[in-house]
């Protein structure tokens, strides 16, 4: 394993000239490359500065870079004006849609005594490693995988091998990733490097892709006390240690620990980012383990339109809502699409409260019956907006002119929040 470069503290704010310079250090130690891909993730990872990482290895590469495949995972192809927001300068000619039901390849199975014994148990079925085509057949020499590294729900901390074989893996390994993840429980697992899930990518890229040209471009972005984003760190390797380097200092950033446990938080969704349910429940996610007993989580949502990204999926949130984790596991029991769509399983069960606290959507696009019909609360967005506007309350505590004390997160995408009893020794 190699690191070609790593820079990063808490406090660090690395420019975009600082990150050129490390890209072309890493170039000039890996020589000449005649045919390279890109794997940066889609829109919903804008913050994540892979949109401007990109487009300097295009810059450096320019025709030798052959292909840029965004890691959709289940997302939906990225629109034009994404493509040009994100990857300003990036010939949309260059970019290849990932199409997770259809165009993949297994490259092998994780065997069932391996998944079960890290998971506990909780799954003892061998787990097929699924890669897009253009990745495992292209013929590229050199396969850049570029994100970032937060807390995430289903894996611990995202990204590495997980840009892989679930941005640009297949429906069967998708499924069954996301519903380990949801078994074992969120939990017991955010903010951590070393989960289930983890361990069993880490198993597929060590038994089966090792005569992939693979590094990868792993940032850490955290906010400035004026609001704006900085990159606290970049990470670039060929093994897992850019990756533990990355989480390690992620955790710094982005995990916020509190020592009260507020009873409500109000999350705001940006309406570029966030239009579904599926990616806007991040606001669930990340803050599940800080709100109080009894509390209410307010999601401020202009953008949302629909439930799933996939219109299979999107009908089966509507089908069987957000109600909790025995509900969910009966219907997978007992049903016979919901077990086809483990990873639509996995999500209806991170997206509930498990009745401990209220959640109440203030959709822009949805109706109240919508919202009501898969087992959230409704509210008029405009209502709330006028009452918990963006433009005036502040990251963190604040406190109302009736004297209401709330929480506010401006994007739940970029940490993870907790109080303090609930974080796992």
């Amino acid at each position: 394993m190699t690191m070609y470069f790593a820079a990063g503290t808490p406090a660090s704010d690395l420019s975009k000239q600082d990150l050129r310079a490390a890209l072309a250090e890493t170039f000039r130690q890996l020589g000449p490359r005649e045919k390279v891909l890109a794997l940066p993730p889609d829109f919903t990872r804008f913050n994540s500065m892979a949109g401007p990482l990109t487009t300097m290895v295009y810059e450096h590469f320019g025709s030798r870079l052959a292909d840029v495949m965004p890691a959709l995972g289940t997302h939906v192809p990225m629109p034009d004006w994404q493509l040009e927001r994100m990857f300003p300068g990036l010939p949309k000619g260059l970019v290849r849609a990932h199409d997770w039901r259809n165009d993949v390849v297994t490259i092998g199975e994780v065997p069932a005594d391996y998944v079960h014994e890290v998971t506990g148990g909780i799954w003892s079925k061998p787990w097929p490693a699924q890669l897009n085509k253009l990745v495992w057949q292209g013929g590229h020499d050199l396969v850049l995988s570029i994100g970032q590294v937060v807390p995430h729900e289903v894996i611990g901390m995202a990204n590495y091998n997980k840009n892989l074989f679930v941005g640009t893996g297949g429906a069967a390994g998708i499924n069954e990733s996301h519903f380990i993840g949801a078994a074992y429980g969120m939990e017991r697992m955010m903010g951590r490097a070393d989960t289930p899930l983890r361990r069993i990518l880490n198993y597929a890229q060590d038994r089966f892709c090792r005569h992939l040209p693979l590094v990868y471009l792993l940032t850490v972005i955290g906010p400035r006390p004026d609001g704006t984003l900085a990159v606290r760190g970049l990470f670039i390797g060929d093994g897992v240690e850019c990756f533990e380097r990355a989480a390690e200092l992620s955790v710094q950033v982005n995990f916020t620990v509190l020592d009260e446990a507020p009873a409500k938080m109000v999350v705001y969704l940006d309406p570029e980012e966030f239009h579904s349910t599926w990616l806007g429940n991040k606001s669930v996610y990340r803050t599940r383990m800080a709100i109080a007993d009894d509390g209410e989580l307010v999601v401020l949502a202009p953008g949302v339109s629909t439930f799933g990204e996939d219109p299979q999926i999107d009908r089966l949130i509507r089908k069987y809502g957000y109600r909790n984790t025995p509900a969910v596991m009966k219907a997978v029991q007992e049903t016979d699409d919901l077990p086809k769509n483990l990873s639509a399983a996995a999500h209806l069960i991170h997206g509930s409260s498990e009745g401990r606290f209220r959640i109440t959507y203030c959709p822009g696009k949805l109706t109240r019956e919508e919202i009501e019909g898969v087992a959230y609360q409704y509210a008029d967005l405009e209502t709330v907006l006028r009452r918990y506007n963006p433009d005036v309350v502040k990251a963190g505590w604040n406190t109302m002119p009736d004297g209401e004390r709330i929480y506010y997160i401006p994007n739940p995408a970029l940490g993870l929040w907790a109080h303090r009893s609930r974080i796992a020794v």
